[in-house]
């Protein structure tokens, strides 16, 4: 399915619309150039949830942890590693079985730990500086 948002808050509801269609243990894998919108998306997400601390992008970090909402949210960042090792030698199959739902920005960079039934979301800028065109695979919205 494609969509066309005209603003961050527009990109941050479809966020949420999909959060209303995650169940437990769902991996949600973003493409996007730098400032594309994936955080304003994964912030809509977490609102949808029930998380009501402000999402922030965890570049340095590389995850951040969300609980307290329908269902736990860990937002990763991957733009700073180098693959799918240094992935799993932070936890990510302890965060696979938590529970929640993993919401992974530059997921190109550890393509060999996204499994096939992840959700797939790609952002890309449209003709207007806040336009984005967003392309979601993988469930229904």
């Amino acid at each position: 399915m494609e969509f066309v948002t005209h603003s961050r808050e527009e990109t941050a509801a479809l966020g949420g619309r999909l959060a209303d269609a995650l169940k437990t243990g769902r991996v949600v894998a973003f493409t996007g150039d730098l400032g594309a919108g994936k955080t304003a998306f994964v912030s809509g997400m977490a609102r949808a949830l029930g998380v009501e601390e402000r999402v922030t992008s965890p570049t340095f970090t590389i995850v951040n942890e969300y609980e307290g909402g329908r269902l736990p949210l860990f937002h990763f960042d991957m733009y700073r590693l180098g693959g799918a090792d240094e992935l799993f030698h932070i936890g990510w199959e302890d965060y696979l079985s938590r529970g929640g739902v993993c919401a992974v920005e530059w997921s190109e960079n550890v393509a060999e730990a996204i499994e096939d039934g992840a959700v797939r979301v790609s952002i890309v800028r449209g003709d207007g500086d806040n336009d984005r065109i967003i392309a979601i695979e993988g469930v229904d919205l």
